[in-house]
C-alpha cells in the first residue's frame, strides 16, 4: 500500500508547492509572526475537506463510468503537462516574495483572508477535487484512502513548514535563483506524473 500513499503524496506536493497567492501569503505571515499557526490550520483543512470530496465522490463517478474515467486520464495528463510548463515559464521568467504582501492584523482577518485566497482560486478546485479525485480513482477503494492520506500528508507539512519556517526561508526566498529552482522542480513533477498517468492508462487498455 506505499505506492498509492507515495503517488497521492507526490502528486498533492506537485500541485500544492507552486508560486501562487495562497502560498506567498501564507510564507508571508510566517515571516511576520502574524498568526502563522491558525492561518496554516486553516489552509490545511480546506485542502483536507476538499481532496476528500474529490477522491470520494469524484473517483466513485469516474470509477463507474470507465469511458469516462479514460477521459478524464487523457484530461488530466494534459493538465499536469500544461501546469508543467506553467512552473516551467515561471522559472525561466523567475519570482520572488514581495515585501509588499497584505498583513492581516486581526485573527478574524487573518482566517478570512486565508479562506480568500484558498477559495477564490478556481486552480484550488482543479487540483483538489477534479485532478486529485480522478487520479485517485485508478485505485481500489483501500488504495485509494492510503492515496487520499498521502494527498493529505503532503499538505500538511507543506503548510506547517511554510508557517514554522517562514522566517527563516525569507532571506532565501526574496532571491530569484530560489523561485527558479523550486518552479522548476514542479515542473519535473508533473511532467514525470503525466508520463507515468498515460502509462498506466495505455496498458490498463492493453489489457483490457
Amino acid at each position: 500500500m506505499i505506492a498509492p500513499y507515495i503517488q497521492g503524496f507526490v502528486t498533492g506536493g506537485g500541485l500544492i508547492v507552486a508560486i501562487g497567492a495562497q502560498n506567498a501569503f501564507v510564507l508571508s505571515q510566517g515571516i511576520r509572526k502574524n498568526h502563522h499557526k491558525i492561518i496554516a490550520l486553516v489552509c490545511i483543512i480546506c485542502d483536507s475537506v476538499f481532496i476528500t470530496v474529490g477522491v470520494a465522490g469524484v473517483g466513485a463517478v469516474i470509477c463507474a463510468n470507465p469511458a469516462f474515467s479514460q477521459w478524464v486520464t487523457w484530461g488530466g495528463a494534459a493538465f499536469l503537462l500544461f501546469y508543467g510548463g506553467s512552473s516551467l515559464r515561471s522559472a525561466i521568467r523567475g519570482g520572488r516574495l514581495e515585501g509588499s504582501d497584505r498583513v492581516a492584523r486581526s485573527l478574524s482577518a487573518a482566517v478570512f483572508t486565508t479562506l480568500a485566497v484558498t477559495l477564490l482560486n478556481p486552480h484550488f478546485y482543479l487540483d483538489t477535487v477534479l485532478l486529485l479525485g480522478s487520479i485517485s480513482s485508478r485505485y481500489q477503494e483501500e488504495s485509494r484512502l492510503f492515496f487520499l492520506a498521502g494527498a493529505i500528508s503532503a499538505s500538511t507539512l507543506w503548510f506547517i513548514s511554510l508557517s514554522i519556517g517562514g522566517q527563516m526561508l525569507a532571506p532565501l526566498f526574496k532571491k530569484q535563483i530560489s523561485w527558479r529552482i523550486l518552479d522548476g522542480l514542479v515542473c519535473v513533477t508533473m511532467w514525470f506524473m503525466a508520463v507515468l498517468l498515460l502509462a498506466d492508462n495505455q496498458l490498463t487498455i492493453i489489457l483490457q
